[in-house]
Parts: C-alpha cells; sequence; structure tokens
C-alpha cells in the first residue's frame, strides 16, 4: 500500500509576499428589489462655545501668567481711577449747580416774594393813610403808594419770567396779577368819593383792606413760603457730602497702594513712575474734594444761619410792622363800624389786630436781635425795638382821645407831623430796611465764598482722572516690556 501525502501551499518564500486578508464586504441590507439603500447617518458634532465663554477662558489661560495678571491689574486700576474722577465730577457739578442757585436765583427769588408783600402791605398802609388825610393827601404819601404798587407788578413780572410753568407759584403769581387792578380800582374809588365828602368812600376803602387782607397777603405769603421751600431745596441738593466720589477715591488710593507693593515684593524695586503718578494725582484729587466741598460747605452754612435766618426773622418784623400801622390807621377810618367779639368783651376790629401785630414785631425783633452776630447787624435792630416802645406809648395815647370823642386829637396823633404814630414806624421800618440791606451783604458774601470754592472743580477732577489712569497704564505698561 502505497502512502499519498495530503497537497497543502507551499510555505511563503523569500520571494513571495504576504498580501493583507481581504475584509469581508457587510451584507446590502434587505429590501425590496428595486431600492436603493439608504445612507448613514452623520457623526454626532459638539456645539460651538459662546463668544464669552471663550474669552472667559482667555482670560483665564492669561491670569495664569505674570504678563497676563499685570494686565488685568492695569485694566482695573485705570477703570478705578477714571470711575473715580468721573462719579466726583458728576457730584460736584450737581453741588456746583445747586450753589449757584442758591446765590443767584432762589434767594433772590425769596427775596422777590418776601418784598412783593411788603409792598403790597405797605400800599394798604399808604392807602388809609391817604384817605384818613382827606383832601389833605401829601404828594409824599400818594407817591408811596404808586411806587409800592409798581414794585409788586415788577417782582410778580420777574418771579413769573423764573418759576417753572407748570409749579404751584405759577398759579399764585397769576392769582396776584389778576387781584392787583381789583384793588387798586377799589382805593380810587374810596379816594374820589372821600374827597367829594361822601361816607361811602369808607366803605370802598375797607372793601380794598378785606381784598388785601384776605386774598392778596395770604396769596402772596404763600409765594413767600413757596419760594423759601425751594430755597431751602437748593441748600439740601449743594451741602450734603459726596460720600460716593469718596468712597471711590479710597478704594482707587488702596489699590494703587496695593500694587506698588506687589510689585516691589516681585522686582524688589521701590518706585515704578507711573503708578507713583497715578497715586499722587488721585492724592490730589480726593484731597481738593474733601477740603474744597467742606469750605463750600461752610461757606454755605454760615451764609444760611448768618444770612437767610436773619433776613427772613426781618422779613416777617417789617410786615408785620406793615400790617400793625395799616390796621392803626383803618381803626380811625372805619370809627368803630367793625367790632370782634373774644370771649366776653367786644373790641374794635382793627384795634384787636393792631395789638396783635405789634406783638408779632416785638417777638420778630426779639428774634432778630439773638441772631445779630455784629454790631453792624445789631445796631438797626435795637434802634427799631425803642422805636416800636414808643410807638406802643402813642397808640395808647391816640386811642384814648378816640374813645373820649376827640376824632381829630386822635388824627393829629395818629398821621400828625410831630408826635405821632407815623413817625415811629417810619423810623422802625427805615431801620429794618438798613438791618435787611447788612443782612443781605452778608449772606452774598458767604454764599459766594461757598460756591466759588467749588469753581473749576469739576472740570479739574476729570482731567486730573484721566492724567492718573494714564499713569496707571504707563507703569503697568512698563513691566510688561521686560517680559518682551
Amino acid at each position: 500500500m502505497t502512502y499519498t501525502p495530503k497537497s497543502s501551499p507551499p510555505p511563503p518564500g523569500p520571494g513571495l509576499p504576504i498580501l493583507p486578508a481581504v475584509p469581508a464586504q457587510p451584507a446590502p441590507p434587505s429590501g425590496p428589489p428595486g431600492t436603493s439603500p439608504s445612507p448613514a447617518a452623520p457623526p454626532a458634532t459638539t456645539p460651538r462655545r459662546t463668544a464669552f465663554a471663550e474669552g472667559l477662558d482667555q482670560l483665564r489661560s492669561a491670569a495664569t501668567t505674570e504678563p497676563g495678571r499685570l494686565r488685568i491689574i492695569g485694566a482695573l486700576l485705570a477703570l478705578l481711577v477714571v470711575a473715580f474722577g468721573a462719579v466726583t465730577a458728576w457730584q460736584m457739578t450737581d453741588r456746583a449747580a445747586a450753589a449757584d442757585d442758591v446765590l443767584t436765583r432762589s434767594q433772590p427769588l425769596s427775596s422777590d416774594a418776601a418784598d412783593i408783600y411788603r409792598s403790597l402791605a405797605d400800599a394798604n398802609t399808604a392807602a388809609s393813610s391817604g384817605f384818613l388825610a382827606g383832601g389833605q393827601e401829601s404828594a409824599g404819601t400818594r407817591d408811596r403808594y404808586e411806587r409800592d404798587i409798581r414794585t409788586a407788578a415788577e417782582k410778580l413780572v420777574n418771579a413769573a419770567a423764573n418759576a417753572d410753568p407748570d409749579s404751584p407759584s405759577t398759579a399764585t403769581i397769576a392769582k396776584l396779577n389778576r387781584l392787583l387792578p381789583e384793588y387798586k380800582g377799589l382805593v380810587e374809588r374810596a379816594r374820589t368819593y372821600n374827597r367829594q365828602g361822601f361816607p361811602v368812600g369808607g366803605a370802598y376803602l375797607r372793601y380794598a383792606n378785606e381784598k388785601m387782607q384776605h386774598q392778596m397777603l395770604p396769596a402772596a405769603e404763600d409765594l413767600y413760603t413757596k419760594e423759601n421751600q425751594r430755597l431751602s431745596a437748593d441748600y439740601a441738593d449743594a451741602t450734603p457730602y459726596p460720600w460716593a466720589a469718596i468712597a471711590l477715591g479710597v478704594a482707587a488710593l488702596t489699590a494703587l497702594a496695593w500694587a506698588q507693593h506687589r510689585n516691589y515684593r516681585r522686582t524688589n524695586r521701590v518706585l515704578n513712575h507711573g503708578l507713583v503718578a497715578a497715586t499722587a494725582t488721585a492724592t490730589v484729587v480726593l484731597l481738593w474734594l474733601v477740603v474744597g466741598h467742606t469750605l463750600a460747605r461752610a461757606g454755605l452754612n454760615d451764609s444760611y444761619d448768618h444770612g437767610v435766618r436773619s433776613l427772613n426773622v426781618l422779613h416777617d418784623a417789617r410786615i408785620a410792622s406793615l400790617k400793625a400801622r395799616g390796621n392803626e390807621n383803618l381803626t380811625l377810618v372805619a370809627r368803630g363800624a367793625e367790632t370782634k367779639k373774644v370771649g366776653e368783651k367786644t373790641y374794635d376790629a382793627y384795634d384787636y389786630d393792631f395789638g396783635r401785630d405789634i406783638k408779632a414785631l416785638a417777638t420778630k425783633l426779639s428774634a432778630a436781635e439773638k441772631l445779630a452776630d455784629d454790631t453792624s447787624g445789631e445796631r438797626p435792630v435795637t434802634a427799631a425795638v425803642g422805636n416800636m416802645t414808643e410807638w406802643k406809648k402813642r397808640h395808647t395815647a391816640a386811642r384814648e382821645q378816640d374813645e373820649h370823642g376827640n376824632y381829630q386829637q386822635a388824627l393829629d396823633r395818629v398821621i400828625g407831623t410831630e408826635g405821632a404814630t407815623g413817625e415811629c414806624f417810619d423810623s422802625v421800618d427805615a431801620n429794618l430796611r438798613t438791618a435787611l440791606a447788612h443782612e443781605e451783604t452778608e449772606f452774598k458774601r458767604a454764599a459766594g465764598d461757598g460756591r466759588d470754592a467749588l469753581t473749576g472743580m469739576p472740570a479739574g477732577v476729570a482731567v486730573l482722572a484721566m492724567l492718573g489712569a494714564a499713569g496707571a497704564v504707563v507703569g503697568i505698561g512698563r513691566r510688561l516690556s521686560e517680559y518682551r
């Protein structure tokens, strides 16, 4: 039996290459005949990140290197110094504008409102004095009445020009402009009938006085109150400390000190010229801010304490004296036609109001003496107190004559040329006018000093802040140049 070996492929020889195995082809998907296979699904893609996220990653990556940290520090220092300068300029601009309004707008308008009240009250007093004189009304009394009416009209025009169209003062001014010619017409009728000897003239004068006392003077007082509120609001805007700016200034100086200390620890260099310049600039701005505003605040507070408060009291005193004089004259005009019952007693209405006005005058003069801070301001007030005391004595004597039926003697003691109450009233009014002029000067000086302390600060602070920010950038830039 012959053995025959199975045939097998010959071993690869050195000259024969080994071919790679061909991968098995996947079987085509089954489906109905004539249909093409569906394409394979694309691989899933990662969504693109936002620019903010990428920027944050870059910033985080930069912060891990010293140049990156220096750039961040420089940007923050510059931003902090600029913010300090911007807030300081903004707050000082507002305070400087309010201080200027105190000096040039609100206080003058408050004084104008007081002058409107005074002019109306004085016109009423002059009208009653002229009526008592009858046909012998002096040219001086007539001129005084016309001057007061003209002054009131001019001040009303000025107040209307400076009032906001939708402010409450505008309605009050319009009311006074409407009532003023009505009052003047009543006074002219009273004078006409009085010259002709008709008793109805006294009724017209009393009607004019009622219009003045119950409509015009309350409206003028309301206008005066509103303008004083506006003045107080301007003071409130001008005097508060700029805490936001001061806090930013302290923060900027702290950050600059920290940056220089950090620079010293890493380089052993004591000074960085750019950072030193930025620190010096921020220090100047902060000192200018604190010192300048402190001086302005002191000046404005002084103008209020020794100017506005004294002016308000003196205006009130002068108005009280005018009302007292008007009621004194009307006591003789009415001759008992108007009475007022208080408790169980009945008084002449105008004489009762005179006593009330004299008490108010005494109270205001006492307050004005206490507020006067120098001899020039105190002297005329003290003189007015003496005039008021003599006025009360003469008025009591005149009332005694009138109550005993001596009308002419009472009239002479009120509007006569010598020893009359009119002399005392004129002296009180003249001394109060002197005191008002002195206090007005004091106010303008103090308020002007306060406003001038803020002059140029907003613009100067803005320039210094930009220089400080530039110094911080240059100082950090010098350190960055060492890494190039």
